[in-house]
């Protein structure tokens, strides 16, 4: 969910309600002409509105689900192979380098400037195929986790309506973007809530917990998943 377009939806709803406030209180129209001047129409005071604001981190909702830890678990796992073979590569390197070093001083400038060059290759291609692995995680995960977000707007909207919330807002890495939250009380957060309940209308299991493997490449590993929602 667009936190902005969450925020601009928002808002919109709230002006329609103060619009709908405003236009029961104007005064009705006189039902004939008259010669009189007519009065200034009273001002309308200022109404509030009843409202109840929830958040949700929605991105971390969708990818908190057990049917979006199973796709990133999926992903891993399709991923280990060119995880491994990079952290081969980065390991090849940086055994030539130490043999490099420890080169005896009887070997030529010329010798020593061809090995240099090749050390160099190998990293910057190494570089170019971890960010290329990088990128396809990265767009593998989002579009695992656009498939479950769809499924979740039908619960996020029902669980708002039973629920009584007059407005919510997507707070989904609120602190770097465009819509700040400036203050929210104690239990209006409903991540947690509307987690349980997709996946008790999902009927998808929890994910086995995968094995602990070596560490990967930086450049390979899959982007860290999102923290499970607050309590």
């Amino acid at each position: 969910m667009n936190r902005t377009l969450a925020f601009a939806t928002a808002l919109a709803a709230g002006m329609s309600s103060a619009v709908g406030v405003a236009q029961t209180a104007a005064p009705a129209a006189p039902a004939a002409a008259s010669t009189q001047p007519a009065a200034a129409p009273a001002p309308v005071a200022p109404h509030a509105v009843p409202a109840k604001i929830a958040t949700i981190e929605f991105e971390q909702v969708a990818a908190a689900t057990n049917e979006g830890q199973r796709a990133l678990q999926a992903l891993e796992k399709k991923y280990e192979p060119k995880g491994a073979e990079l952290q081969a590569r980065a390991q090849e390197i940086d055994t030539l380098k130490k043999q490099l070093q420890a080169a005896p001083a009887t070997m030529t400038d010329a010798e020593r400037a061809t090995k240099l060059r090749a050390i160099d290759t190998k990293e910057k291609q190494l570089q170019r195929d971890g960010q290329d692995a990088q990128q396809a995680v990265s767009g593998e995960q989002q579009q695992a986790i656009g498939v479950v977000a769809k499924k979740l707007a039908p619960v996020v909207k029902k669980y708002v309506e039973d629920n009584g919330y007059t407005m919510l807002l997507d707070i989904t890495g609120q602190q770097g973007g465009s819509v700040s939250l400036l203050w929210t009380s104690d239990g209006t957060d409903i991540s947690r809530a509307v987690l349980e309940a997709y996946n008790a209308s999902s009927g998808v299991a929890p994910p086995v917990p995968s094995a602990p493997s070596p560490a990967a490449h930086p450049h390979a590993s899959a982007a860290p998943k999102p923290p499970l929602p607050k309590q």
